[in-house]
């Protein structure tokens, strides 16, 4: 077995083909100093082993040829294809040698968790960044369930919107190979992101912050109303807040997470105090003027933990401004089906 598993704060950007770009941040995030949970990551070259030497690669490949070209397929067509070739890897068990390393390094993040079983979050890293387009699985508990996600997580490059936006850019269908982040899960009061420039008209003079009840997956899903700061960047003070009336949200269950109602008393009032916004603010600029360009960050803060200790970060990458542009067939099939398939 020469793969091998890495912490995060063993990573870097050079890293980036190596574990996929996620983790490759997660890693650069601990060089630069945040206060990123702990977790390791799942190399590439680990799926790369497991199709090969399970034989689903030839499995995948062979269906593939069946099918030829699929360029103008409508949703049926994709959605066909997903159920087959995630089939030909979730079926499978990972390889033995595989199996024992991962399990050993989820029992060392228990040590250093002091959690027996902690909950994690098992996500994928692509070498590309493709917001939304893999599959994440949250509050994870237990050896056995981190093995089973994680395979999980290598077929959810077979999504019928993965596949669609595979064949609409001229890739190929078994191209996205992906990492896996396992990363310990917060006890968060609130989660969000932050932007350092305006993702709609682009104006980096103001940093914003959207924020929820419970896990950030309610605001980057944009399905609900949330709390929105804006703070001046220049001198790190809160320029104006609207607070959302914040219904549902993303929460623990016992075997994951779920949306759920939040309380009638607590859907008015702000999910984050005005001195973390600003402190959020504060890191964020931090962040952007170390890599020199444009930041969009996910964090959460841990309820158990006081302030400024309590904030966490998730994510870094380099922010987008929305531009419009025309939409072909493909596209349109891919965005119909993020919307059927959406999920964690």
């Amino acid at each position: 077995m020469h793969s091998v598993i890495y912490w995060f704060e063993e990573l870097g950007k050079e890293h980036n083909d190596i574990v996929g770009k996620k983790c490759a941040n997660l890693g650069e995030m601990v060089r630069m100093g945040l206060a990123v949970p702990p977790g390791f990551a799942i190399p590439i070259d680990m799926y790369r082993q497991f199709i090969k030497e399970t034989g689903a690669e030839d499995e995948m490949s062979s269906y593939i040829k069946k099918f030829g070209e699929t360029k103008g397929g409508g949703i049926q067509v994709f959605e066909e294809m997903s159920e087959n070739l995630r089939s030909a890897i979730e079926k499978k068990e990972i390889l033995p040698s595989a199996r024992e390393y991962i399990t050993s390094y989820y029992a060392e993040l228990c040590n250093k968790t002091g959690t027996e079983n902690v909950a994690v979050s098992v996500r994928s890293a692509g070498t590309e960044s493709r917001p939304g387009m893999f599959e994440s699985y949250l509050n994870v508990r237990g050896a056995e369930e981190v093995l089973e996600k994680i395979k999980k997580v290598w077929a959810s490059a077979f999504t019928p919107r993965a596949i669609a936006f595979r064949v609409n850019k001229g890739l190929a269908i078994l191209g996205d190979e992906l990492g896996v982040a396992v990363q310990k899960m917060l006890n968060a009061r609130a989660s969000g992101i932050a932007f350092t420039v305006n993702p709609v008209d682009g104006d980096v003079s103001k940093i914003t912050i959207e924020a929820n009840w419970g896990l950030g997956e309610s605001v980057v899903s944009g399905e609900v109303s949330v709390d929105t700061f804006q703070v001046d960047k220049s001198i790190l003070e809160i320029a104006s807040k609207h607070t959302g009336n914040k219904r549902r949200g993303v929460f623990y269950t016992e075997t994951g997470v779920d949306w759920a109602d939040i309380p009638t008393k607590k859907r008015s009032i702000p999910c984050i105090l005005d001195e973390e916004a600003v402190e959020i603010a504060r890191v964020a600029k931090s962040v952007e003027e170390k890599l020199e360009s444009p930041q969009d960050m996910e964090w959460a803060i841990d309820q158990d933990i006081d302030f400024p200790r309590n904030i966490f970060w998730l994510q870094t990458r380099r922010a987008k401004v929305a531009a419009k542009k025309v939409e072909s067939t493909s596209n349109h099939i891919a965005y119909l089906l993020a919307k059927k398939f959406r999920g964690f």
